[in-house]
């Protein structure tokens, strides 16, 4: 028995075990594995795309849909009410006192959309209240609503609106009151 177990002694661990252990000695393990490669690609291509440098500028955040080029302007209500997209070919619509171009969602703003009465008006009352009906805009003829009897909710709701407006469309111009002084000096530079 003794002889036996010297015996194995001298021949080792079995076939088996003798494979495994050189397939996983630290000696014998590849560098290039497939998920080494892998990572090492996805890791160039990181590089690659930070360091690289930008080829072209990036565009402008605003782009007017029609070559008329847009100058920022004083507005009344009545010099605002032609820009409801029927007979002009622009869609304007004022927010707390500053005049957007909102033509480019003229599907929205323009005549038929679901918006289209705050077209050419001060939309202000009517997105604070969260009203697509007429009765709640003031009258073109009518002083510049003040806006002073909205609830904190109201004047929260139309801040978010003003926010929306200012990080979509452009801002052409300002909503005054009907012969005021800033009214009269945009007259005459008319």
């Amino acid at each position: 028995m003794n002889l036996l177990r010297a015996r194995l002694e001298q021949l080792g661990p079995p076939a088996k075990y003798r494979t495994i252990v050189l397939l996983t000695h630290p000696s014998r393990i590849s560098v290039f594995t497939p998920v080494n490669l892998l990572l090492l690609t996805l890791a160039l291509y990181l590089i690659y795309t930070r360091l690289r440098p930008n080829p072209s500028p990036t565009p402008p955040l605003h782009q007017s849909s029609s070559d008329q080029a847009i100058v920022f302007k004083t507005f009344t209500p009545k010099t605002l009410q032609p820009f409801n997209g029927t007979d002009n070919a622009r869609v304007y619509l004022a927010v707390n006192r500053k005049v957007f171009d909102v033509t480019a969602g003229k599907g929205f703003y323009g005549p038929g959309g679901p918006y289209s009465n705050f077209a050419g008006r001060d939309a202000s009352r009517g997105l604070a209240l969260n009203s697509f009906d007429e009765e709640v805009l003031t009258e073109v003829g009518a002083p510049i609503d003040s806006l002073e009897d909205l609830k904190e909710e109201e004047r929260v709701a139309l801040n978010g609106w003003a926010e929306h407006f200012e990080g979509k469309y452009l801002l052409v111009g300002r909503l005054v009151e009907e012969g005021s002084e800033e009214a009269k000096e945009a007259e005459k530079e008319e």
